[in-house]
């Protein structure tokens, strides 16, 4: 059933730690959604056949006697329960109650705007740095983030490029700065709005990078291409556009990413204080 969802959709690959159970739930109820397509069919012919008119030439007013089609439904009602609080309900506690905290964990914001993803990152200190909206640059600095701040001078933030290491529970603070939007990670079977005004935690753990995904895709229709985020909210007129990239690396690439973009920091106070000198 798993192969034939894939075939209609489905993403191939499950590439979280919480991915099998999410699309074990997601085969169950398309079963049941099937027999219960046929069934009912086969129901509503039978009986159009059995009460036609020509069958029927004097009306019967007792009706149906038998409770056949009241034990069906309650036997649908049962199942329908079991997949609620035996396999629903077991997925969202975990969703809402194990969010990952402490050392162990990565930490990152993620906040979203037409029609952009940016993330932001805490630093060394694992503290993230204030921010504030009369600082919002949209070129230069989308966040606000008031760099005088102690603990926002390591803070390094991107825009549509999300970076994290696989194995590792990821922890994401999701905010929104305008309208509505949702935070998609379809191979990772994550998805969460994003809504002004609140911000809301959103876990996973990548079981593999996006160099042994990509792998996964040679001779599909998704051959040399990525992880995306996406944003499966309608948010305006640049909906299309609002597309970001998600890069797993293992631990020694992202430790090196990270490297990288301390340079940048580097740099840009540089720059900064060679305009002092200048002035």
């Amino acid at each position: 059933m798993l192969e034939l969802l894939r075939n209609l959709g489905l993403p191939s690959v499950a590439a979280s730690t919480q991915g099998p159970a999410i699309d074990n739930i997601i085969s169950l109820i398309h079963w049941l959604m099937l027999i219960l397509f046929v069934g009912w069919g086969a129901y509503f012919i039978y009986a159009l056949n059995k009460f036609k008119a020509s069958s029927n030439p004097k009306a019967d007013y007792h009706g149906v006697k038998s409770h056949f089609s009241s034990y069906i439904e309650a036997g649908v009602a049962v199942i329908e329960v079991v997949l609620l609080f035996g396999f629903a309900f077991p997925i969202w506690a975990s969703r809402v109650n194990d969010v990952p905290k402490g050392p162990d964990a990565v930490q990152i914001r993620v906040v979203a705007q037409q029609f952009a993803w940016n993330i932001h990152y805490p630093g060394d200190d694992g503290v993230f740095g204030k921010t504030s909206a009369d600082l919002v640059d949209e070129a230069e600095n989308p966040i606000g983030l008031d760099r005088s701040d102690e603990f926002a001078k390591d803070d390094i933030f991107t825009i549509n490029q999300l970076h994290i290491p696989v194995n590792t529970p990821i922890n994401i603070s999701l905010s929104s700065k305008d309208v509505i939007h949702s935070f998609g990670l379809t191979e990772l079977r994550v998805k969460q709005d994003a809504i002004p005004g609140m911000e809301i935690p959103v876990w996973f753990e990548a079981t593999m990078t996006t160099e042994e995904f990509l792998k996964t895709t040679v001779g599909t229709a998704r051959e040399g291409q990525g992880f995306e985020i996406s944003c499966a909210q309608l948010c305006g007129l640049g909906h299309y556009r609002m597309k970001g990239f998600l890069t797993i690396h293992d631990d020694e690439g992202y430790a090196a990413w990270l490297e990288e973009q301390k340079q940048y920091i580097v740099e840009d106070d540089e720059d900064d204080w060679g305009d002092d000198e200048d002035w």
